[in-house]
């Protein structure tokens, strides 16, 4: 089978997962590249679309360890009938626990038959530089990885003569699926320095959740915020900042107990 068309599902607030995905879709050559940016809020009132006879790499980062959950109904907009699909997750050095087997889960009630995974590592949401945690990742060493996946992906596809003789993966993880209860974090919020604050906008502009608004003052939706720390990271002006005690003491907690490198971990 040949790769023609390749398509780039992605949910990424930082960047990360974009770029890893950039760098799969460069191993495997592919001569056209589309990007499905599923990350501002626009995209939660897209028509539902069908994808058909290309190859679909998926890319969301992990939450708790698991998809993030505003990704989730993103994601299904998009249906498909045994498209062959990769699916990828960003997670921040620490676990990707059961978010590989979920969007596999995910992505086969969509339409998609998954081929190929991997969990990559990208700057933790809460890294910063007093709390390092995967700062500056995905990095040299990471991209190559994402180029070396494409090109096994490729030949594995060479390999094939339809799609039906396609093996699926089994990715780690667990069912039920890891508890998600957010409730002792659902009122914490990225806030804002007024002394440095320019009112540029920036911070709304790439908020995934529209839970930002900037008029005289920048004004935070603490329920609707996932604290994916976007608007943190794309402050010029380092204005944004998370400096809630219980987001601080498990960030601390966490750039403490999981320093060690963790590399890309592929399933094909």
């Amino acid at each position: 089978m040949n790769i023609d068309t390749v398509k780039l599902a992605y949910f990424s607030p930082t960047g990360t997962t974009r770029k890893v995905l950039n760098g799969i879709a460069e191993g495997l050559g592919a001569n056209s590249i589309e990007q499905i940016d599923l990350t501002l809020p626009a995209t939660d009132t897209l028509k539902p679309a069908d994808i058909q006879n290309e190859l679909v790499i998926f890319g969301v980062p992990v939450y708790e360890g698991r998809v993030s959950k505003t990704a989730i109904p993103r994601l299904q907009q998009l249906r498909a009938d045994k498209t062959p699909a990769v699916i990828v997750v960003m997670y921040g050095n620490r676990d990707f626990e059961d978010a590989l087997l979920e969007l596999n889960d995910l992505t086969r009630e969509m339409g998609f038959l998954p081929i190929a995974g991997g969990a990559f590592v990208g700057e933790h949401s809460f890294a910063n530089e007093d709390r390092p945690l995967a700062n500056g990742r995905p990095d040299t060493d990471d991209m190559k990885a994402a180029k070396e996946f494409g090109s096994k992906i490729r030949a594995k596809f060479n390999d094939l003569k339809s799609i039906d003789e396609a093996s699926s993966i089994t990715p780690p993880g667990n069912t039920p699926y890891i508890d998600r209860d957010r409730s002792p974090m659902e009122a914490m919020a990225a806030t804002t320095l007024v002394e440095d604050c320019i009112l540029c906008g920036e911070c709304a502009t790439v908020c995934p959740v529209g839970a930002i608004t900037v008029e005289e003052a920048v004004i935070t939706d603490n329920i609707a915020c996932i604290l994916c720390n976007a608007c943190v990271k794309n402050c010029s002006t380092g204005a944004r900042v998370v400096d809630d005690p219980m987001v601080n003491k498990i960030a601390n907690w966490v750039s403490r107990n999981f320093q060690a490198r963790r590399d890309p971990v592929t399933f094909i």
